[in-house]
Order: C-alpha cells, then sequence, then structure tokens
C-alpha cells in the first residue's frame, strides 16, 4: 500500500485534539477519578458526591493537586489518540480496498474499531495505571511517571489490561455512531463539492460537536460497570488502615465486582456515571470538535510535505546520476 497520507493526518490531527480536550478537563477528570475510586459502604464514605473531592482540594490549600498526573495523561492520550486514529484509519481504508466497497457496514466498523482499540490498549496500558494511580493519590502526595511505574512490578503497571481491552467497544460503539451519523450528514455536502477538490470532507465545529457528545454519551452508558472496576483496580493506595483491607480484595477484576456489589450494591456499579458522562462527552465531542477543524489543515500540510519529500529525492537522485 502506498503511503497512507489520509490515515497520518487523521492521526495527527487526533491527537492534537486530544492534548487540548484532555488539559481542558483534567480537574473534572481527577474529581471524578478520585471519586470512583472509593469503594465503602454508603456511612463510611470519604465523598458523598463528586463536588466534595474538589472542595476537599480547596480546603487543604492544594487546588494545584487536581492537576497531578497531567503530563502523563497528556503523553498517554496523544500516544492513544495517535495510535487508534492511524489505526481505525488504516484498517478501515484497508477494508475498503480489499472489499472494494465505497462504504463500511456497521458491522465492519465495529470490527475495525476494536481492532484499532486493542492496539492503542496494548501500547498505553502502563501510562494509563500510572496516570491513574496519580490522580487517584492523596493531594499534593503525587508521584512522577518514573517513580509510580518503578514501585511496583512490571506486571502490576499492566493492571487492568484485560478489562481495559473489553473497553475496546467503547471507542467502537462511539466512533462507529459518530462515523455513521457523519456520512450521513456529508451525503448532502458531497453533491456541492468540485471534483478538483480531492481533500477529506469535514464536519463543522458545531455538527461536530453535537455527534461527538451524543456518540460518546451513548458508549459511555453502556460501558460504565467496566469503566467503574478498573478505576478501583489501578487506584493509588491509600494511607487509611480501614480502607487497605479493601482495596488488597480489588486488585483482580472479580475481586473488584465482589467488592462494589458487597459494599455499594448494585447502585455502586453506576456510582459516578453523571460525572463520567459529562467530562467524556465534553472532553470526546471538543476532542472530535478540534479534530474535524484541522484535519483538512494538517491533509493539506502533509501534503506538501510529502511533494516537498518526493522534489528533493527527486533532486539527490538527479545529482548522484550525473
Amino acid at each position: 500500500m502506498a503511503f497512507d497520507l489520509e490515515s497520518l493526518s487523521e492521526a495527527t490531527s487526533g491527537a492534537i485534539g486530544a492534548l487540548v480536550s484532555t488539559t481542558v478537563s483534567y480537574p473534572l477528570d481527577t474529581c471524578k477519578t478520585k471519586y470512583q475510586a472509593e469503594v465503602r459502604a454508603h456511612h463510611q464514605q470519604k465523598y458523598r458526591n463528586i463536588s466534595d473531592v474538589f472542595w476537599e482540594a480547596i480546603a487543604s490549600r492544594q487546588v494545584l493537586s487536581l492537576y497531578q498526573g497531567l503530563g502523563t495523561k497528556n503523553l498517554q492520550s496523544f500516544i492513544s489518540q495517535f495510535v487508534y486514529f492511524y489505526g481505525y484509519s488504516f484498517f478501515k481504508r484497508l477494508y475498503l480496498e480489499k472489499s472494494r466497497n465505497k462504504t463500511i457496514g456497521t458491522k465492519a466498523n465495529l470490527i475495525v474499531a476494536a481492532a484499532a482499540g486493542a492496539c492503542t490498549v496494548i501500547v498505553t496500558q502502563p501510562l494509563d495505571t500510572a496516570s491513574s494511580k496519580m490522580q487517584t493519590s492523596e493531594f499534593g502526595k503525587s508521584r512522577g511517571l518514573w517513580k509510580t511505574l518503578s514501585e511496583g512490578t512490571w506486571s502490576e503497571a499492566f493492571d487492568g489490561l484485560g478489562i481495559s481491552l473489553l473497553l475496546t467497544s467503547n471507542p467502537s460503539i462511539q466512533y462507529t455512531v459518530f462515523d455513521q451519523l457523519k456520512r450521513r450528514l456529508l451525503e448532502r455536502q458531497l453533491s456541492k463539492r468540485s471534483s478538483i477538490d480531492s481533500s477529506p470532507e469535514a464536519l463543522s465545529a458545531f455538527s461536530a460537536f453535537v455527534l461527538g457528545a451524543v456518540s460518546k454519551c451513548i458508549a459511555t452508558c453502556v460501558t460504565y460497570p467496566a469503566i467503574r472496576c478498573k478505576v478501583t483496580l489501578q487506584a493509588a493506595e491509600s494511607d487509611e488502615s480501614e480502607v487497605e483491607e479493601v482495596q488488597a480484595k480489588t486488585k483482580t477484576i472479580s475481586g473488584a465486582l465482589y467488592s462494589i456489589w458487597k459494599n455499594e450494591g448494585a447502585a455502586g456499579f453506576f456510582k459516578g456515571l453523571l460525572a463520567q458522562n459529562l467530562k467524556t462527552v465534553l472532553s470526546s465531542a471538543l476532542l472530535l470538535m478540534i479534530k474535524e477543524k484541522i484535519s483538512k489543515t494538517t491533509w493539506f500540510l502533509m501534503l506538501a510535505l510529502k511533494r516537498y519529500l518526493f522534489v528533493t529525492r527527486s533532486r539527490i537522485k538527479s545529482t548522484l546520476s550525473r
């Protein structure tokens, strides 16, 4: 296959969008993660709702700690979104070329998205585990990336890998819904486009934001119990003695599920769902909006770079042949 310019453009614009959306929504993400990680009976809960986490940071004069782990999270987001968007776009183009179809169906889209998601999870799992531990550490006591990774075994860096692979269905659902809705919206625009303009079509910022919000909300509601279980698996260890015993039992998937059920009941599997939806919907919608707005510019930059490299290579060959 020739140089995949469109896949590289998709990956780059997606990664840039991830950096911006992650940074903007990070304080909310920290509060949400700490709230989700707490597994206690209702009368023993430290946080009654997500706002309690925010007020704790203010009361302890550790507001900046709401950004603890931001560098690691941004690194993870950039790598994961680059790998995911490149893999998704590449596998999608490969499928269309092999099948000789003009569009990709829902089932094939799910498979393509799941394959791209699985590759992303395997590459970024240690960073995901480290960022979760840094976020759930007590305010002001978060360690750096290297210390967080080195304090445990290599296998502990992949805590929650199995459930993370299961959660590849989340972006699969999200981007399948988004892609199908996007395709239908753009059908009206295709007839108006000039045949000379071969650049990828793009949504308006408002349309991308709305479609991103709807698609992510659907995916989050479907997969939330697994998301809650994953957070408890990756949470940092607490210094409180009464919590240590509970945490020791949540280091396996079955243990985490049982602990949530025992302490919080069936409703515990959906604890923090509203906060999760608020954070992920806003973050994903912002990501997709930014990605759609800069994808065309990125595509032209990649095209210019490709032409520059081609001309340079041709000149070098011409010089050497003399």
